[in-house]
């Protein structure tokens, strides 16, 4: 058997495109930027480009996105270039009575933009990288791709930040629902370098208006500073810059105030043939994948710079049954990397026989090895359904028999499906959980389950089908993953509406609690603050608080 490449292999994980794996660089100023009110606020005299359906812009727009269930028809897009821009298309609506959402990268996985949507601000175009003087911080503006942030930073200052590698989801969602991606076991989440955010909010008077928050003790905003470190979007406003610092850098020189990646990538493909599978050896290679976890998951363990994507993709039904794939890489320049790498792959694959080696061990450059494992748009667009859970240890024994009776199981022809198990953990177990509107800080790793279809004469077969495995796999916490000894609850930026729906829930443990655990009630008071008329809202934002709940105690630190 003739194993599948590595860009197909990661062809097939194309759903994913917000999730682990690094668009075209978008032309980018170097100097310093203005904050809000400053000389580049001033000199935006015009409002965004109103696009209507009468525009021939209009359908390119309705197109730009990843999910194709979802076709947002709004009255009218906005395509801002400034955040004056920016306040001035949200006082329009609020004054006209429009209901507003917003879209970066347009990479949301469920209808959160275009369900009800009047006005969407589609912040594409604000995509500068730069340096600002006056913050010593990196500005990020929101319509930024991730790739046009790795290029940017990397080649011009040598720095990074610990994101996602798929290149074209935007800063916009994926810095505020939290962000990891591949140097996160070693450098930590992307909220943790957050330093400021720029958010156009709405008073109770339905004013408009750009507040710049920081993580500065002393700040009044602080707390919107804290609700933009892992609370998603669509909750209190219009994001349309994050500045960058690590925690606790000093000086102006940019090469020192956000983390150097590895200048080497040292990585390997494994995959094998469905023919050569046992259920023996699924659940061989399950236990091992996840105890290695276990064992190796602490912040500043000496794998910390190691980083693997698990896809299992369904067996096929026909006469080939397929293959799935392992993609491994790590620090190339550490003086024992290639012994660290043989000692992992032999520890994952013992007693799992039938591995082929698709691509050997090899090093690429830092920034090459991102793009070698990046994703095309096309690549990453299509019809599908995802589902996730953090995970504290491995699957039990009773949930690696369950996966793998869906995975081979033949009373559903679906077209793709695949369960990904990615590495987590390490220094993103480092931060406190109520430090970062993220509570998740002591999982090993992340599973992520998703179902694609092409002919939509499919979809309610395929959603039903994927909602049995996933409550089969929690079947113990009622169909969803309750935080316990095994699972974490899950990730806002992988946000599944069934969590909210009773049919599918059925734990008793609400929706929110799966994803913010305690740190709710305090996003909820941030939301009566900052957004008191509720006008940025949808399926699963955060919602304003009770009467009861105002009168809660404030949490420390707050």
């Amino acid at each position: 058997m003739s194993g599948p490449t590595r860009r197909g292999f990661l062809a097939g994980t194309a759903a994913l495109g917000g999730a682990a794996l690094a668009g075209s660089p978008a032309a980018a100023a170097l100097g310093g930027v203005a904050s809000a009110g400053g000389p580049a606020a001033a000199s935006a005299v015009r409002d965004s480009p109103l696009i209507t359906p009468r525009d021939a812009r209009y359908e390119d727009l309705v197109l730009r996105r990843t999910s194709e269930r979802f076709f947002p028809r709004p009255e009218s897009f906005r395509l801002p270039t400034t955040t004056e821009q920016v306040v001035r298309a949200v006082d329009a609506a609020v004054r006209a009575g429009k209901r507003i959402t917003v879209r970066s990268g347009g990479h949301c996985y469920e209808n959160f933009v275009g369900d009800g949507a009047e006005v969407i601000i589609d912040m594409s175009a604000m995509r500068q990288v730069t340096f600002d003087d006056r913050r010593d911080a990196f500005v990020i503006e929101s319509g930024a791709t991730l790739w046009t942030v790795f290029e940017r930073l990397y080649l011009g200052w040598g720095v990074t930040i610990p994101g996602g590698q798929c290149g074209s989801v935007a800063a916009g969602g994926h810095i505020q629902g939290g962000g990891y991606g591949a140097l996160s076991r070693l450098f930590g989440s992307v909220v943790d370098y957050l330093y400021a955010v720029e958010v156009v909010v709405v008073d109770a008077a339905g004013r408009a208006r750009a507040v710049v928050a920081t993580r500065e003790p002393g700040d009044p905003n602080r707390d919107l500073w804290w609700a933009h470190t892992g609370a998603g979007g669509g909750s209190f406003g219009v994001v349309t810059r994050y500045w960058m610092r690590t925690p606790g850098a000093t000086g102006t020189d940019p090469s020192r105030l956000l983390p150097k990646p590895p200048a080497v990538t040292l990585e390997t493909t494994l995959a094998w043939s469905w023919h050569s599978v046992t259920e023996e050896s699924f659940h061989r290679l399950l236990r091992n994948f996840g105890e290695w976890h276990e064992r190796h998951s602490a912040p500043g363990d000496r794998y910390a710079s190691l980083f693997s994507l698990l896809p299992i993709t369904r067996r096929n039904t026909g006469a080939d049954p397929g293959a799935f794939a392992m993609v491994t890489a790590m620090d190339g320049t550490l003086p024992d990397a290639d012994r660290l790498l043989a000692d992992y792959i032999a520890e994952v694959t013992d007693g799992v026989p039938g591995a082929i080696t698709v691509q050997p061990p090899r090093r690429l450059p830092w920034l090459t090895g991102v793009r070698s494992g990046s994703l095309s748009e096309d690549e990453q667009a299509g019809t599908f359904k995802v589902k996730a859970s953090y995970l504290r240890k491995r699957f039990t024994d009773g949930q690696i028999e369950t996966a793998w009776t869906y995975l081979t199981g033949t009373d559903h022809r679906n077209e793709s499906a695949t369960l990904l198990l990615v590495s987590y953990g390490g220094q993103v177990n480092a931060v406190a959980p109520d430090a970062t509107a993220m509570p998740q800080r002591d999982s090993i790793m992340k599973a992520v389950y998703y179902v694609v279809w092409t002919d939509p004469a499919g979809e309610q077969a395929n959603l039903d089908w994927i909602r049995r495995w996933y409550g089969a796999m929690h079947r113990d916490t009622g169909g969803v993953p309750v935080p316990d000894g095994v699972t974490d609850g899950s990730y806002i930026n992988y946000p599944d509406v069934d969590t909210t729906d009773p049919r599918w829930n059925t734990s008793g443990v609400p929706w929110h609690t799966l994803y913010y655990k305690a740190n709710y009630p305090r996003l909820q008071r941030v939301k009566a603050r900052w957004d008191p008329r509720d006008l940025f809202h949808h399926a699963m934002s955060i919602k304003l608080p009770s009467r009861g709940d105002e009168a809660t105690a404030r949490t420390p630190g707050e």
